[in-house]
C-alpha cells in the first residue's frame, strides 16, 4: 500500500503584546519581561496621591501551526480535516496534479515537478534529519487493526481521522487556555530534537471514560507503539463541565504508570461545553531509545510490537478511538505510579 503524507509545521514568531491599553498620558517604555513602572500624580484639592503602574512585556512566543498535504492520499486527508471544521490551522495542498489541486479545500495549494518526487523512504529519511520531531501513520498498519469486512474506503477514514484528531489536539494544546495551561514552550520543551514520536487520542463517553480515554491514547495501534519508556510526555485532558477532580487524576495516573520514572511530562486541563458527557486524551511522547525509534520506521505493520505492548489481548478488528467500550484494559502498571494531585 502506497503511503502519502500529511505533515504538521510548527513556527514560532515573536509578537508583541500590545500596550495600548495603559493609560495616558504617561510615557511607556519597553523594559524586560515584566518588569513595570510606577509613576505617581497628585491631586492639590484633595491632597491624595494616585498610582499608575505602566507594565512593558517581553516578546513572547505564539504558534503557527501548518498542515501540509502531499500527494493525493496527503490531499483528501487535508480535506477531511477542513470538512470537519478543524480550526486554528492553515493548510496546504502539494501535488503534480493541476487537476487534483483544483479539487483540493485548502487555501495554499501548490504544484511541483514531477521530477521534485521521491519515494517515501527517501522522504522519510530526509524529514528525520529536518525535523524535530516525527511521526509516522503507515498505512500498511491498517491491515493490523481493520476488520476483514471493514470496506476499503472506512479503512483508509481511519488513517485520515488519526491524523484529524491528532492535528486537533495538537492545535487545542498549544492554542487553547486551560485550567491548566499548557503552551508552546512547552511543547517545544518535549518535541526539540526528540526523533521519532509517538501520537495518541484517546475519547469515551462511558462510566469509566477517563481511564477508556487514557488507554486509548497511550496505546496507538495504527502508530504500533505505546508511551511505555517514553521520557518526555506531553497530555491534554479536554472534558465537559462535568469532569472531576478524581477523572483528571485517573487518566494523570494511567499516563505517569507507562512513562520512564525520570520522564518530563507535562499536562494541561480544558473545560469546554463542547464535551459534556465526554473525555478526550491527547498525547504527545518522544525521547525513545534509538533502537525503538528504528523499530517504529522500518516495520510497517508492527505486529510483534503491538501484541507486546497489550499482551496479546488486542482485537484486530478493533477501530481506532471508534468504539471505546470494546478496548482492554491491558496498561501495566508500577507498583507506585506517581500520583498527580494526591
Amino acid at each position: 500500500l502506497l503511503v502519502e503524507m500529511a505533515t504538521l509545521q510548527l513556527t514560532n514568531p515573536n509578537e508583541l503584546i500590545s500596550t495600548s491599553s495603559i493609560p495616558t498620558p504617561f510615557h511607556h517604555k519597553i523594559l524586560p519581561f515584566r518588569e513595570c513602572v510606577s509613576q505617581r500624580r497628585s491631586t492639590f484639592r484633595k491632597r491624595r496621591h494616585f498610582g499608575v503602574v505602566s507594565c512593558s512585556f517581553h516578546p513572547v512566543e505564539s504558534a503557527k501551526i501548518k498542515v501540509v498535504g502531499v500527494g493525493g492520499g496527503g490531499n483528501n486527508a487535508v480535506n477531511r480535516m477542513i470538512g470537519s471544521g478543524l480550526h486554528g490551522v492553515d493548510f496546504y495542498a502539494i501535488n503534480t496534479d493541476a487537476q487534483s489541486l483544483l479539487q483540493s479545500a485548502a487555501e495554499n495549494p501548490l504544484q511541483i515537478g514531477e521530477l521534485l518526487t521521491r519515494g517515501l523512504g527517501e522522504a522519510i529519511e530526509k524529514l528525520q534529519k529536518n525535523v524535530d520531531t516525527l511521526i509516522v501513520i503507515p498505512n500498511d498498519r491498517l491491515l493490523d487493526i481493520a476488520d476483514e469486512q471493514t470496506p476499503l474506503q472506512d479503512a483508509f477514514l481511519l488513517a485520515d481521522d488519526v491524523l484529524r484528531q491528532g492535528v486537533q489536539g495538537i492545535s487545542d494544546i498549544i492554542t487553547i487556555p486551560g485550567l491548566v495551561n499548557v503552551d508552546f514552550a512547552d511543547v517545544k520543551a518535549v518535541m526539540k530534537d526528540s526523533g521519532t514520536a509517538m501520537l495518541g487520542v484517546g475519547v469515551s463517553s462511558s462510566k469509566n471514560r477517563a481511564v477508556e480515554a487514557a488507554e486509548q491514547a497511550t496505546l496507538a495501534p495504527l502508530i504500533g507503539s505505546s508511551i511505555e519508556s517514553a521520557t518526555g510526555v506531553v497530555y491534554n485532558i479536554t472534558g465537559g463541565k462535568d469532569i472531576t477532580l478524581q477523572e483528571v487524576n485517573r487518566v494523570s495516573q494511567v499516563v505517569t504508570s507507562l512513562a520512564d520514572p525520570s520522564a518530563n511530562i507535562i499536562f494541561g486541563a480544558v473545560v469546554d461545553d463542547n464535551y459534556n458527557g465526554e473525555i478526550h486524551v491527547t498525547i504527545i511522547a518522544t525521547g525513545f531509545s534509538q533502537s525503538f525509534q528504528k523499530t517504529l520506521l522500518t516495520d510497517p505493520k508492527a505486529a510483534k510490537l503491538i501484541e507486546k505492548v497489550t499482551g496479546g489481548q488486542e482485537s484486530k478488528g478493533m477501530p481506532f478511538s471508534l468504539n471505546s467500550s470494546t478496548l482492554p484494559s491491558t496498561v501495566p502498571s508500577r507498583p507506585s505510579p506517581r500520583k498527580l494531585f494526591f
